[in-house]
């Protein structure tokens, strides 16, 4: 398993009104932006997970320290969808229904669909 994280050692319910899972914006040795969540994870506060990409950008890895600044991002969290997974929406809406019941997530890991790989598929296309 390739997974940071930064403990988050304060109560979100006192800064958050939130136990749960909280919603936020973060930046990283003021360089890195990124959105995120705190979440608890089976552990005694909540934790911020920090990904390959932003361990990348920073230039970090496990046990290094890393300054964090936060707030609880309230915008609504959208991904635009690429021209070609909007027609096989508009040809499946089955399809588009599953996409709208995904998560941020979920959603921003979908990609428009990559022509050299199809072809492999079906050389005959």
């Amino acid at each position: 398993m390739n997974a940071a994280f930064v403990e988050f050692p304060f109560s979100t319910e006192e800064l958050f009104n939130k136990k749960g899972q909280v919603k936020i914006k973060a930046i990283f040795d003021e360089k890195v932006e990124y959105r995120g969540s705190l979440a608890k994870m089976k552990s005694e506060c909540h934790i911020l997970g920090l990904t390959q990409e932003v361990r990348k950008q920073l230039g970090k890895t496990f046990g290094d320290e890393v300054s964090v600044s936060l707030l609880e991002d309230q915008e609504e969290r959208t991904v635009e969808i690429a021209e070609d997974i909007a027609l096989v929406f508009n040809e499946n809406p089955q399809a588009k229904v599953l996409f709208n019941n995904m998560s941020y997530t979920h959603k921003k890991g979908i990609h428009p669909l990559d022509r050299r790989s199809q072809k492999a598929r079906n050389p005959g296309e």
